[in-house]
């Protein structure tokens, strides 16, 4: 039985899905709320959210992720950071898949990653639970119901989280199994309900396409001037280094807080949604992600709530401290309508640096933009981490290391070649610690850094004088109005300016070391920028 809007040419049985139960095509957020509530998935919390658990998996399972390793994609894969999957066990995991499916009912949504349609990626969705469906409709972007006649998918996922893989028939690692095939243009996931697997195998698959098109794939928020599209930025950073907080700007309008690409057309979000942090959620710190958890059909995930009146404690992480909520993007107040935007004038880099080494703000070189770019630094913090006794650096290169198919000197020299063709500033901000290390120093005033960031954005930073740093070789302000000069200078901050000098040469070692992966692909330029 099939109920809802679909294109008759284009059923499920056309792609090989047969002898399934009722196949539910394009519902919209109210009946997937309904089906979602019916099944028992989840509940209907304040505001008619959907208030769901994941089970075991509360956060994406990047071991257990895959590519089929097929002659077309050989030489393009960085297989160091992609495990491999044959041919022949991925054929044996999409038949057992579709068996297993064979009765049960599913939820199929059509949708579009991409605000650009020139770039846009058409994705069917195959979900197994209804829940899965409303988030995923969230968080892609969704076509008129007059384009979903028409509409053919250029790739498919299916998740069936019932679905167990066996390791050892269908060559992975356990019974959580993402595989992507690029040439039968299909992504199968099984053995995991986190509906975080569903964006981010999208994401994948751009981040390989795109290149070829000489387009920029970004993990990255994005916003520009209101009113004024053509003064854009972009937001690079590791989780806790502020990505979200800071490009949420009630001055500036959103175009998106988690992937982007850059084209000869400008910037572009690739999603219709927000899937944002809600751990130690206030009204007061971030009240447009605040108000969404009492809106319409938000996907509430791993949240603990009181089963008489529903109100969630947004402190308890007795479930996962990775708790989330997805939300469409219309429900931000200053959120753009066309998901795009001009030219970046700005990149912004951030990063938490936990040894209390790197200045407030930096100006980079193209070639020093792809370094940092390239390192992706942050640091973990004592406590955060069982074992974690004192700050430890953490580089995850592109700011995205696992949704990297290609190595990621391909998007480092493609970052690099945009910002010298249209001129874009780069910034490396540090949220992190000043005046000492983690547990000695205290965090970087929020209020210094959004001066900080809102006079690079607006062109005033670049009329003050800059000083070059002894130990990165990038620019640092020496005075900015407003800001606490001392800030400016970490080694001013510290009580023992010795002690400062031994710390700045361990991090400089830290990211030598870890840069010397990269050395073997980059240009003179770029290994000079490495040194400083």
């Amino acid at each position: 039985m099939n109920t809802g809007r679909v294109n008759p040419s284009m059923r499920l049985e056309d792609q090989g899905i047969t002898g399934t139960g009722r196949v539910f095509y394009n519902l919209i957020e109210p009946q997937l709320v309904e089906e979602a509530a019916r099944r028992s998935e989840g509940h209907i919390g304040l505001g008619g959210t959907m208030l769901v658990t994941t089970g075991k998996h509360t956060g994406r399972s990047p071991k257990d992720k895959f590519v089929v390793r097929t002659p077309s994609v050989e030489d393009s894969i960085w297989w160091e950071n992609n495990a491999p999957m044959e041919p022949a066990a991925f054929a044996r995991l999409h038949a057992d898949m579709l068996e297993h499916m064979k009765g049960r009912d599913y939820f199929v949504e059509d949708l579009y990653a991409g605000a650009d349609p020139e770039h846009r990626l058409d994705v069917r969705m195959v979900c197994e639970l209804a829940w899965h469906a409303l988030f995923i409709r969230h968080l892609l972007r969704r076509p008129d119901r007059a384009e979903l006649d028409g509409f053919t998918p250029a790739f498919t996922v299916i998740n069936c989280p019932s679905f167990k893989a066996d390791p050892a028939r269908h060559g992975c690692r356990s019974e959580t199994v993402i595989a992507i095939n690029f040439d039968e243009r299909l992504v199968l996931i099984g053995g995991t309900a986190y509906a975080g697997e569903n964006k981010k195998s999208v994401f994948t698959l751009l981040n390989y396409l795109l290149p070829e098109r000489g387009v920029m794939p970004m993990h990255c928020s994005a916003n520009h001037a209101v009113g004024n599209p053509d003064d854009a930025a972009v937001f690079f950073g590791l989780s806790g280094t502020g990505k979200t907080t800071l490009s949420a700007d009630p001055t500036r309008t959103l175009i998106g807080d988690d992937e982007h690409g850059w084209s000869a057309n400008g910037i572009f979000n690739f999603e219709g949604g927000c899937y944002a942090k809600t751990i130690n959620l206030s009204p007061e710190a971030e009240p447009e992600i605040y108000a969404t958890t009492r809106k319409f059909s938000t996907v509430i995930e791993n949240m603990v709530y009181d089963p008489e009146t529903l109100e969630i404690d947004f402190d308890d992480d007795s479930l996962t401290a990775n708790t989330r909520c997805a939300y469409p993007l219309e429900y931000i107040p200053n959120a753009s309508p066309t998901g795009q935007g001009g030219h970046p004038r700005n990149i912004v880099m951030l990063t938490c640096d936990a040894f209390g080494v790197l200045p407030p703000i930096a100006r980079l070189t193209p070639a020093q933009a792809m370094y940092h770019f390239l390192s992706g630094f942050t640091s973990k913090v004592a406590g955060t981490e069982r074992g974690v006794t004192e700050p430890e650096p953490t580089f995850s290169t592109c700011f995205g290391a696992p949704f990297m198919p290609r190595r990621p000197e391909v998007y480092g020299k493609l970052l690099r070649e945009k910002i010298q063709q249209y001129g874009s500033a780069c910034w490396l901000v540090n949220t992190g610690w000043t005046g000492g290390a983690y547990g000695v120093g205290k965090r970087m005033p929020i209020k210094a850094t959004r001066a900080l960031l809102a006079a690079a954005l607006d062109g005033s930073l670049n009329a003050v004088e800059f000083r070059q740093d002894p130990n990165f070789g990038f620019e640092v302000p020496v005075a900015v109005p407003g800001v606490d000069t001392t800030l400016l200078d970490p080694r001013s901050t510290w009580a023992d300016p010795e002690a400062y000098d031994a710390q700045a040469r361990r991090l400089v070692k830290m990211f030598a070391d870890n840069f010397t992966q990269y050395v073997p692909h980059i240009d003179d330029e770029v290994r000079a920028a490495a040194i400083g």
